[in-house]
């Protein structure tokens, strides 16, 4: 009788220890599921840390001089025009300092903030590069 009540005792303790580890694994993949993005972000970050590369996200912005307001009116009315980015605002003048040929020199432009998707990065200094020529 001793031994059939052991045994009793003992499959009673291993059917709570089962439930024991079906919660804590239906509780960790919950948690798991909860924190995936915010882990995600981390091992991005870390990533970039550690490796000294870049990750690219979904959108960019992108700061482009020009030196009258109507070069940046063209500029930006091309983007737009090719669907480019999703929207170009025109700062108004802004007083700059930069060195040429080992002076200072002072000078005024417009700053273009471009917003645009990453994968247009690329592309758009392209056009800029390419195009500036005929706009300045």
């Amino acid at each position: 009788m001793d031994r059939f009540c052991l045994r009793c005792h003992t499959d009673q303790i291993s059917q709570n220890m089962t439930r024991a580890r079906l919660v804590v694994i239906f509780w960790t993949l919950i948690l798991t599921m909860m924190l995936y993005p915010v882990m995600s972000m981390l091992v991005v970050q870390m990533y970039t840390a550690l490796s000294g590369s870049y990750l690219t996200g979904h959108h960019s912005v992108l700061l482009i001089n020009c030196p009258t307001e109507q070069t940046a009116k063209d500029i930006g009315r091309h983007i737009m025009e090719k669907r480019m980015a999703a929207c170009v605002n025109i700062l108004p003048p802004a007083s700059t300092m930069f060195y040429w040929n080992g002076e200072i020199q002072d000078a005024s432009e417009i700053l273009l903030l471009v917003r645009t998707r990453t994968s247009m990065v690329q592309r758009l200094t392209e056009l800029v590069n390419t195009a500036s020529s005929g706009w300045g």
